[in-house]
């Protein structure tokens, strides 16, 4: 051990001493091309602390946080109740990852998460979003017997080479093959679901109830006619839940907006690690662990180095009880129908706003086609450009301007995805509407710096063809 003197090693010596070189060190060691974009749209803001919906730069500036780290942060930064839990689990100094005993802290969680989900039994604990996904993927092929599992377009699962092999995004895909032989379907296409069934060799159909990537709900009856249709098939509904579920829309899950819907597997990730530690979470039913997981000379034939590791059973366990002593879910359906509603009032208003939608804190705002002559052109260059360029035209003055960061929901879209920490209020809402409302007045006055770095970004996606 070492006191932190010198020679040993200092955390807030080496921040103090090097944390000014980050886009540097990014740009040399790490991916190249993240501190160019973040320096071409404005990004390279350097924050110094943050704490619930916040950032704060080292101006003493506030910014509001609407991403929330990809969903990740869904109670905030910085939460006292897990910062506590952790700092209680290191202080524990407990005997983990012995590979083999059992310790308490896995089952505890599992039982907890299994008492939002009635209908499922078992849960494996894995690091990640994808990693809950791959579990799935290999539980369904496995206890079905069948290769092939089915995903819907514009679905994003993870980036591994197996949710890779069910991401609907070509632009991913693409130079990484040979992938998996699995098979994409129009969400809520119930015929075409119907017609690759009748081929007798799918395991299973995974699906986001709300997919990420533009926002787009399961329409309605969708999910409980094609659990009826893959059960019939004696194939498996696998729901990934990993942006969309602990609260995220309202609800626990996502699919619980829907009456008589019980997947058959159910991938959790992202909030339930508190924003500190890893984790990934797949739920399954009793007979599919125990396909799986046979006989003794199966016990390891799916595992994790870390998987259930202490710190993210202890982040979980304390994320979970957070969410119900706070009222996280009621306040994520409160807060985001009032945020939805009054972003809806205004598309009346703008012509180059098309809709909002969404449910709890998970909302797409869709930009489109304006109606009038000046306006009309200056949409067209952009599209000729690269489309999803207007959608950056409102991010980047929200963040500049207005110290709000949101994000576009996808490549080639033009819609902005708002995923917040599910504790905002009506503060918030009031401070991003209030800025949206400005940015799309400046849009529509066919002038000023707006569509000045519209043509900047047009530029840009010209010299990248």
């Amino acid at each position: 051990m070492t006191d932190g003197g010198p020679g040993g090693f200092d955390l807030g010596r080496l921040l103090a001493e090097r944390g000014a070189e980050r886009y540097e060190l990014h740009a040399r060691h790490l991916n190249h091309q993240l501190p160019r974009m973040l320096h071409t749209i404005g990004f390279d803001k350097v924050y110094e602390r943050a704490e619930g919906a916040y950032f704060w730069d080292a101006e003493g500036n506030d910014y509001l946080d609407m991403l929330a780290g990809f969903g990740v942060m869904g109670i905030g930064r910085h939460h006292p109740v897990v910062r506590k839990a952790l700092h209680d689990v290191l202080d524990a100094q407990l005997a983990d990852l012995t590979r083999f005993d059992c310790q308490p802290l896995p089952g505890l969680l599992a039982e907890k998460l299994l008492t939002h989900s009635p209908h499922l039994d078992r849960v494996f604990f894995g690091n990640s979003g994808t990693e809950a996904v791959e579990t799935a993927l290999k539980f369904a092929r496995y206890a079905t017997g069948n290769p092939r599992v089915l995903y819907c377009d514009h679905a994003f699962h993870g980036l591994t080479t197996g949710t890779l092999s069910i991401n609907g995004e070509r632009g991913f895909r693409d130079g990484f093959a040979p992938l998996l032989p699995d098979t994409a379907v129009p969400l809520g296409d119930l015929d075409a679901l119907r017609r690759e069934l009748k081929r007798g060799d799918v395991a299973a159909l995974v699906v986001e109830p709300i997919q990420g990537k533009g926002v787009h709900a399961a329409p309605p009856g969708y999910l409980r006619e094609a659990q009826e249709l893959l059960h019939r098939h004696k194939a498996l509904l696998i729901a990934d839940e990993v942006q969309t579920g602990l609260g995220r829309t309202g609800d626990f899950y996502a699919y619980q907006h829907e009456e008589g819907v019980e997947p058959d597997l159910v991938c959790v990730a992202k909030a339930l690690s508190g924003g500190y530690v890893p984790v990934g979470a797949t739920l399954g039913k009793d007979w599919i662990f125990r396909k799986v997981y046979s006989s003794m000379d199966r016990v390891l034939v799916h595992s994790a180095s870390f998987g259930s590791n202490a710190q993210a059973m202890a982040a979980g366990l304390a994320v979970l009880t957070v969410m119900e002593d706070e009222e996280t879910v009621a306040n994520a359906r409160r807060t985001g129908d009032l945020l939805r509603e009054r972003l809806a009032a205004l598309v009346d208003r703008y012509e180059l706003l098309h809709e909002v939608r969404g449910r709890g804190l998970m909302i797409g705002i869709e930009f489109g086609r304006p109606s009038s002559l000046k306006l009309r052109s200056r949409w067209t260059m952009l599209q000729a450009a690269r489309k999803g360029l207007f959608a950056q035209m409102v991010v980047v003055p929200l963040l500049q301007k207005h110290r709000i960061l949101t994000q576009v929901s996808g490549d080639h879209l033009e819609v902005i995805k708002l995923i917040p920490p599910l504790v905002i209020g009506d503060a918030e809402v009031d401070r991003f509407v209030e800025a949206f409302t400005s940015v799309m007045e400046d849009a529509h006055s066919g002038g000023g710096l707006m569509w000045d770095f519209g043509r900047t970004l047009v530029k840009q996606a010209v010299a990248n063809r």
